[in-house]
């Protein structure tokens, strides 16, 4: 029997809560996990109250703004839905320290993604620096999720909606303030590599140099209403009463 969008939203929270902690995933394993769940319910976590749910005209309302449908967040791992009408973009942003993993709910989205190539230097984030190109091209439904660790897979990525389309996204641990885990936003900029060192250390792959910069007022993420299912916390509810005892 095909799973509900409350059964699905509550397998995906489940799953996380058992595999992921406040430094991550807990084991490799662990991830295949919280992947397997989501490529297997996300089908399911489409419809957030009713069938008539997945209408365009509903998910993407007239405003042209990307929304973020926040669904639950706690110090190990954060979920949630971004809502992209077409030709909108979410410009190249990292995720430092975390593991991401995302899936498209619908519609088609073109991916750019980069990984810095010299992991080992003291990161500064207002110098210009090299990093190798990991995708470069479209991801339409039906496709797998996509896995973004700390320093591989794409960490620095950016969006462009083909189509209206929608990402659910897990961060594992989340975005932080207190843990240093902060949102920058980076732009290619022109640099020669003369020597061709950088090249040869590629091995012959692409690359581009990459610089913080700060989006326009004009791009703005609106925190959306969740509409879905409610999720089950009553073991984490359970768990706080214990602590606070």
């Amino acid at each position: 029997m095909p799973s509900t969008s409350m059964d699905a939203i509550q397998k995906l929270y489940e799953v996380c809560k058992v595999s992921l902690s406040e430094k991550g995933p807990l084991s490799s394993e662990s991830i295949d996990k919280v992947r397997a769940v989501l490529e297997c319910e996300a089908q399911a976590a489409r419809v957030w109250r009713s069938p008539q749910a997945l209408s365009r005209k509903r998910v993407f309302p007239s405003s042209p703004a990307i929304r973020y449908r926040h669904i639950y967040e706690c110090k190990s791992f954060s979920i949630g839905i971004f809502c992209i009408p077409a030709s909108s973009i979410i410009p190249l942003h990292n995720h430092p320290g975390m593991t991401v993993l995302s899936k498209v709910l619908y519609g088609t989205v073109h991916v750019k993604s980069y990984d810095w190539i010299d992991k080992a230097e003291p990161l500064n984030l207002l110098k210009v620096r090299p990093a190798r190109v990991v995708r470069d091209g479209e991801m339409s439904v039906p496709c797998g999720a996509m896995v973004l660790h700390p320093e591989e897979g794409g960490n620095i990525h950016a969006f462009k909606a083909i189509t209206p389309c929608a990402i659910l996204d897990i961060l594992t641990p989340p975005y932080s303030s207190e843990g240093g885990r902060h949102c920058s936003y980076f732009r290619r900029c022109p640099k020669s590599d003369p020597s061709g060192v950088l090249l040869n250390r590629t091995k012959g792959s692409g690359f581009v140099w990459l610089e913080e910069y700060q989006p326009r007022d004009s791009f703005v993420i609106r925190r959306d209403l969740y509409t879905g299912p409610a999720l089950n916390l009553k073991e984490d509810q359970a768990w706080r009463s214990c602590s606070a005892q």
